[in-house]
C-alpha cells in the first residue's frame, strides 16, 4: 500500500467512525466528542492567524465569547432563537468586532501585537464582567437551544444530543474545507508570503495591511462559530469565555497538533482534551502532567503531533 493509499484509508476510516459514533456511544461520549469538535473549530480559526499569517494573538477568545453572548442576548427567555438567523448574527458580530480590533492591532507587530490583542480581549472581558449587560460575573443562561424550524418544519432538533453532534460535525467539516480552499487560493498564498517576508510582499505591490485585516476578520468569524456552538451546548455564557486562558489553551492546541497545518489543530484539540480527562483520573495535579507533555512535544516534535509519522519515518530511514 502506498503512502497516499494509506492516508486515504485513514481518512475514510475516521470519517466512518465520526458518522456512526452516536449510534453506539453513550450520551457522555457523544457530548465529549461534540466538545472536541467545537474546540477544533476554535483551534483551526486561531491557526489561520498563528500558523499561516504569523500573527500570534492572545485575544482570540474575545470573538469566541462575543458570539456566545450574542446568542444569549437574542434568545427569548423561555424559547429558542432561530438557528438560521442567530448563527449568522453571532458570526457576523464576531467578525465585525474582529475587523474593528484588527484595524488597530495590526498597526503593531511582534510582541506589541500580542499585547494589544490581549488588551482588547481583557477590555471586552471586563465590559461583560463588571456590568449588568448579561448577568455580570455570573453570566447568563440559555434555557432552550436554538431551533431549526423552516416554515413550520423542523428538520432536526439541537435538544437531541445526536442531532447536535451531527450539526457540529457538519460545521467543523465546512470550516476545514473552507480553510483548505482559502489557503490554496491566491489570497492564501499572499498570506503565506506575508508570514515569510512582509517587506518583500509590500515591495511587490501587495497591500499587506488589508490582507492581514481580512485574515483577522475571517479568523474572528470562525471563532464565533465555535463560541456559538459552545453556548448552545452548555446553556451558560459567562465572561470566562473571553478570558486570556482560553486563548492560551487554543494556542497550545495549535502548537500541540502542528502549527501551519490543516489537520494539526484538530489533532491538538483531540489530544489536549482527551489527555485532560485521562490525567484528571490520575491525580488532582493533572496540570503538571499536561504541562510536561506539552513541553516534551515542543522539544522533541517541533512540528507537533501531526508530524509524528514523518519524524518516525525519517528516523527509520536514517537507521537503515
Amino acid at each position: 500500500m502506498t503512502r497516499t493509499h494509506a492516508r486515504v484509508a485513514v481518512v475514510l476510516g475516521l470519517a466512518a467512525l465520526l458518522l456512526v459514533l452516536p449510534l453506539f456511544a453513550e450520551k457522555y461520549y457523544v457530548q465529549f466528542a461534540t466538545r472536541i469538535l467545537i474546540m477544533a473549530i476554535f483551534a483551526m480559526s486561531l491557526d489561520l492567524l498563528v500558523g499561516y499569517a504569523g500573527l500570534v494573538s492572545l485575544g482570540h477568545a474575545a470573538f469566541y465569547g462575543l458570539a456566545a453572548y450574542t446568542l444569549a442576548l437574542v434568545s427569548p427567555q423561555y424559547d429558542g432563537a432561530s438557528l438560521w438567523t442567530s448563527l449568522p448574527l453571532a458570526v457576523g458580530a464576531a467578525a465585525l468586532v474582529a475587523l474593528a480590533i484588527g484595524s488597530l492591532a495590526l498597526r503593531t507587530s511582534g510582541v506589541y501585537f500580542i499585547m494589544v490583542t490581549l488588551a482588547f480581549a481583557q477590555m471586552l472581558y471586563f465590559v461583560f464582567h463588571d456590568t449588568k449587560i448579561a448577568g455580570g460575573s455570573d453570566g447568563v443562561y440559555i434555557y432552550v437551544r436554538p431551533v431549526a424550524d423552516l416554515f413550520g418544519w423542523r428538520p432536526f432538533s439541537l435538544e437531541n444530543v445526536a442531532h447536535f453532534y451531527y450539526v457540529t460535525l457538519a460545521l467543523a467539516v465546512t470550516v476545514f474545507v473552507a480553510l483548505a480552499v482559502v489557503l490554496r487560493s491566491p489570497f492564501g498564498r499572499v498570506i503565506a508570503g506575508i508570514r515569510v517576508n512582509e517587506h518583500r510582499m509590500r515591495s511587490l505591490g501587495y497591500a499587506t495591511f488589508r490582507y492581514k485585516l481580512v485574515c483577522f476578520a475571517i479568523a474572528g468569524g470562525l471563532a464565533g462559530i465555535a463560541g456559538y456552538l459552545a453556548a448552545a451546548q452548555h446553556g451558560n455564557v459567562n465572561p470566562d469565555m473571553m478570558g486570556w486562558h482560553l486563548s492560551g489553551s487554543g494556542l497550545m492546541m495549535v502548537i500541540l497538533g502542528g502549527m501551519g497545518t490543516l489537520a494539526g489543530p484538530i489533532v491538538g484539540a483531540v489530544a489536549m482534551l482527551s489527555l485532560e480527562i485521562a490525567f484528571q483520573g490520575v491525580t488532582k495535579h493533572w496540570q503538571l502532567l499536561m504541562g510536561g507533555f506539552i513541553v516534551l512535544v515542543a522539544l522533541f516534535l517541533p512540528g507537533g503531533l501531526i508530524g509524528l509519522a514523518t519524524a518516525w519515518k525519517r528516523r527509520r530511514e536514517g537507521g537503515k
